[in-house]
């Protein structure tokens, strides 16, 4: 596959470099890899031949099988066109150009068979298609069976490069590369019965049969997905190699004083894995970062408030950030109201948080007098210091941007678990 990387796609038949430049402007394709890897995003079935007489109402894409009897250029000007008269002998269709009208009218001659196809419609009661794909009845692997329909761009079609051009490059591309080395593991490919790298390429662009292209189409998301975890798994390896975070070994007062006589409700199961696995985490000495998924009602908040009640067993505060002021407000009081009879102390920091309130917060958060902080994006905000920040908790995660989450991680020498 290096080898196809490093290919580049002016050297392919029938390209060059200005059609290579334009490929690589509208497309990203610059190599052969690029082009291999530019995959239809849909496909066609090209193996039934219509007759113009047995046309009737809103038809698809369809392809017929005649001759052009008569072309003509009508117009003047912008306005002006290519009109073909064509037969099947059942009946004849007007087929018409607006572009490249000299090009296609040196190409096709009447009295010559060719496959049209394209999307006919009824103008006056007669039809018409515009600007079809046109074959000779030689070329079977572009007139038969499913066609792959590829993304391509405005400017990519008025310089006549449609779907068509690009099959006939990719199989050009394919019949130049007869090795084309495997990406996956050979016990892999085995075990799962994949099919292999090649014989996925050509039928995920000239399928063989509808099994086959399912096949092709299941090998090479599974490529894709599979990287993708490995390289999930490299830099969340990498990370930890290089960010140490709080070691929490102990369950304390504060959880343990909650847990019993506090708790509104008992725990169900899963919050009670999901809890385990998060305290499993913060044991490491390894940053933890966790995404908490659930339905609304399901607890995700009462699962978030023990979790800082460990952190503040191990002699560190916690900060939950929310996106909006209601929804920051909404948690304070939720908590707050909680945790008040065990003696933890929780503020409410926000944009319209007043001075004096902000004082005071920013002093006990230096003094470590506050245990949790919550807010909106003023908890990210430079003069928000906190004595020594262990936890983490921010809802609707998406809301807020990275570098926005960053700051937040940045606010102790020892980065908090999340």
């Amino acid at each position: 596959m290096n080898r196809l990387r490093n290919l580049d796609i002016k050297y392919l038949k029938g390209i060059g470099p200005k059609r290579a430049e334009l490929l690589g402007k509208q497309l990203g394709i610059k190599s052969y890899r690029d082009l291999l890897y530019h995959f239809p995003t849909r496909y066609l079935d090209r193996s039934s031949i219509y007759r113009v007489k047995d046309l009737s109402g809103e038809m698809p894409m369809i392809q017929l099988k005649g001759r052009f009897i008569a072309m003509t250029v009508q117009g003047e000007g912008a306005k002006t066109r290519l009109v073909g008269v064509f037969t099947d002998g059942t009946g004849t269709m007007e087929v018409v150009w607006f572009r490249r009208i000299k090009q296609i009218r040196e190409s096709y001659h009447t009295g010559n068979e060719y496959i049209i196809f394209g999307k006919p419609e009824l103008f006056n009661n007669r039809w018409s298609m515009v600007h079809p794909e046109v074959d000779t009845p030689a070329a079977t692997t572009a007139a038969q069976g499913l066609r792959g329909v590829y993304p391509l761009t405005e400017t990519l079609r008025n310089q006549g490069i449609g779907a068509r051009q690009i099959f006939t490059w990719v199989q050009a591309a394919l019949a130049a590369s007869p090795v084309i080395t495997e990406t996956l593991p050979r016990s892999i490919i085995e075990q799962l019965k994949l099919m292999s790298l090649r014989e996925s390429l050509i039928n995920i662009h000239n399928p063989q049969s509808n099994e086959k292209l399912q096949a092709a189409r299941l090998r090479l998301k599974f490529e894709e997905l599979f990287y993708i975890q490995l390289n999930i798994q490299r830099y969340s390896r990498r990370r930890n190699a290089q960010l140490t975070g709080f070691r929490f070994p102990r369950i304390g007062q504060y959880f343990n004083t909650f847990y019993s006589p506090q708790m509104p409700f008992e725990l169900t199961g899963a919050q009670k894995r999901v809890i385990k696995e998060i305290r499993a985490d913060m044991g490491t000495g390894k940053q933890m970062n966790r995404l908490l998924q659930g339905d609304v009602g399901s607890g995700k908040t009462l699962v978030a408030l023990l979790c800082m009640l460990i952190a503040l067993d191990n002699g560190t505060q916690a900060c939950l950030m929310a996106p909006t002021e209601i929804l920051a407000t909404q948690h304070y009081e939720t908590i707050s109201s909680m945790v008040a009879p065990i003696g933890i102390n929780v503020k409410l920091l926000t944009g319209s948080t007043r001075k004096k309130e902000r004082d005071i917060i920013h002093s006990q958060l230096t003094d470590g007098s506050l245990h949790i902080l919550i807010g909106t994006h003023a908890v990210i905000e430079d003069n928000v210091q906190f004595k020594n920040l262990g936890f983490v908790v921010i809802d609707e995660q998406h809301r807020f941007g990275v570098a926005q989450r960053a700051r937040l991680w940045q606010k102790n020498m020892v980065v908090p678990h999340v």
